[in-house]
């Protein structure tokens, strides 16, 4: 890949933009958390896609935390009733019966609130999944390259798990204890209304440190994540390049850096646990103590015969179930905090629009397809680097079935040609047209069916060999396959692979060679049968025997199409129509391989640095 590219991801002024509000270049502050449980909309509105479920949900929810709360009432009925009755067995049994039909009821509501709100997370989360990856999909390269891939993927595994979690379990409890503290005032009013109002009074208590420390809370809360993503970033930068950390010998470098990383984020999680343990013993602490002082009063209400025994028992459970909901509700406060956190980064992925997008009524491209493409005064800068530009007025007409190659020193901009004929980018100023239309006029998806790309590299997927030569073309049969593979001398390794075309192929393809997977390349770009051949420079990184065999396909590939080739080695485009010659995004020189090898100017040097004097000429 040309160095005009490149360089970007190494150099950039001005800063790169971070979707999450974390600036690659130089540390910040990181973005704006949220300040309510707002973002956690784009979870309710996926999970009423599914009402019945929901509605399930929660009569199930409704169940438990009505028979949990029956179960003091049940215990006052043993004492008062059933013990009272003299040690009459059948009256104890009829109480201790209703018991134990509470006790069955929450078992089996517990069961089905279980399974519905799981099934809801799941489905909730592999619905945002495919929702903010189809989005992913719609995104120009030109935002992967302002925001990290790495830390986008990290995001749509650690913030989905995290809202998985939430739908799955943190808002089924809040929503039971918000239930139970609600019914079980009511049962404590019912039981003995002057002790409850002497408990109502802890409340105000318990709510001002709730309000003091979720705000922090929260903040923690948020860099803890980013810093989770920062791990998972550098897991999978580290293990990407593997090869190169041990070909240098820097496996213990990478480790300490590691785990520096892993301390960062340990000492940030510290801090928000000190917080939460410190909210918690508050809580505990005025609730509890509430009911202990409640208690004692009850107490001697027993004593002086004003409340029965029965009454202050299930008094005292009601109100450690109703202590217990409102000390759960802090917890979880902050779990839906941190969901409310994954969701509004989630919805960041999933509102971001593409810059490069089809125009309301996109004009046709004209049929049947000839293959000319036009530059017209084109200017371009990289949305990374703004102050210099990649081309600069650049012209260019490339006749239908004409090669064209494209040499020139590194970050010339030759790479960038490539970019906006396939329209990842638009030019900042001037046009470039395919058969007469101008790019930005017509839809992209239909632009890019009219190019076939062969990259320096082959890239393949974790996939068998035929998905990935069918990449092209995706209705292609085996046998246009075949054909493809035969014209790209790719044939007889893939019909030496173990299974054939469903050999899984490895992760990148490694488990192919260099020229294996070019040829792969070649192969693909053949069932794509498009105009326009885009090669770039595809035969730079192999030996001679595998440039020789990639060479031969790729000039049948070459045959009745428009070519334009990018290539350093000049001995690889000798045969091209014209060879243009770029230098800092301009064109120096332009004509055949004679005709600038004779002209003494950059490409006359060029080929005689790779070709010697004698032979440039």
């Amino acid at each position: 890949m040309d160095a005009d590219q490149t360089s970007l991801e190494i150099t950039e002024t001005p800063a790169k933009r971070s979707l999450f509000g974390r600036n690659t270049a130089k540390p910040t502050n990181g973005p704006k958390p949220a300040k309510n449980l707002g973002p956690l909309k784009m979870i309710w509105v996926e999970a009423i896609k599914y009402p019945g479920k929901v509605l399930l949900a929660f009569i199930a929810l409704v169940i438990t935390a009505a028979a949990t709360l029956a179960i003091p009432a049940g215990l006052k009925f043993i004492v008062d009733y059933g013990f009272a009755s003299g040690g009459d067995p059948e009256q104890i049994g009829r109480w201790f019966r209703y018991l134990l039909m509470i006790v069955t009821v929450l078992a089996a509501g517990t069961a089905l609130r279980f399974y519905f709100v799981s099934w809801l997370g799941e489905r909730v989360v592999a619905d945002i999944r495919a929702k903010v990856q189809d989005n992913l999909m719609r995104l120009a390269p030109g935002f992967y390259e302002e925001n990290s891939p790495s830390e986008i993927a990290s995001r749509m595994t650690a913030d989905t798990t995290l809202i998985q979690t939430v739908v799955g379990t943190t808002v089924s409890v809040a929503l039971r204890n918000i239930l139970m503290v609600f019914g079980g005032t009511a049962v404590l009013f019912w039981l003995a209304p002057r002790l409850t109002m002497g408990l109502l009074v802890a409340i105000p208590l318990v709510m001002v440190p709730i309000m003091i420390f979720s705000r922090r809370i929260r903040n923690i809360s948020r860099s803890s994540q980013d810093r989770v993503a920062d791990i998972g970033s550098m897991v999978s930068e580290t293990l990407g390049s593997m090869k190169v950390v041990q070909a240098f010998n820097q496996e213990k470098r990478e480790s300490v850096r590691f785990a520096k990383a892993v301390e960062a984020t340990f000492d940030v999680a510290k801090k928000r646990i000190l917080l939460r343990s410190a909210l918690t013993a508050i809580i505990i602490l005025f609730i509890f103590g509430s009911i202990v002082i409640v208690m004692w009063q009850g107490a001697i209400g027993v004593t002086t015969g004003s409340i029965s025994g029965g009454t202050i028992l299930a008094f005292v459970i009601a109100g450690g179930l109703v202590a217990g909901a409102f000390g759960a509700l802090t917890e979880v406060y902050g779990e839906l905090l941190r969901g409310a956190g994954a969701a509004s980064r989630l919805n960041e992925l999933l509102n971001e629009k593409p810059t490069i997008a089809a125009p309301e009524r996109p004009q046709a491209l004209p049929e049947p397809p000839r293959g000319g493409l036009s530059f017209r005064n084109v200017t371009f800068r990289y949305p990374t680097r703004l102050e210099t530009a990649a081309l600069k007025d650049f012209s260019l007409e490339v006749e239908p079935g004409e090669t064209v190659a494209i040499v020139g020193p590194s970050g010339g901009g030759k790479s960038t040609i490539f970019q906006l004929v396939e329209r990842f980018y638009d030019p900042q100023a001037g046009s470039i047209r395919i058969d007469g239309v101008p790019l930005t006029s017509a839809d992209p998806a239909e632009i890019r069916k009219r190019t076939a790309l062969v990259p320096q590299e082959g890239t393949l997927f974790s996939a068998n060999a035929r998905d990935n030569l069918r990449y092209g073309q995706w209705s292609a049969s085996d046998e246009d396959i075949w054909e493809a593979a035969r014209a790209a001398n790719a044939e007889s390794f893939l019909r030496d692979l173990p299974q054939g075309l469903d050999t899984y192929l490895g992760e990148s393809g490694t488990r192919l060679s260099g020229g294996q997977k070019q040829r792969i390349a070649i192969a693909r770009a053949l069932l794509r049968d498009s105009p326009i051949l885009l090669l770039d420079e595809a035969t730079s990184a192999l030996d001679a025997e595998s440039e020789q065999l990639v060479q031969q396909a790729l000039d049948r590939l070459m045959q009745s199409r428009t070519t334009l080739v990018i290539a350093h080695r000049l001995a690889t485009v000798r045969s091209a129509d014209r060879i243009i010659v770029l230098e800092e995004g301009q064109i120096v020189e332009q004509g055949t391989h004679v005709e600038l090898a004779d002209a003494g100017g950059l490409y006359s040097r060029l080929a005689a640095l790779q070709f010697g004097t004698h032979e440039a000429a």
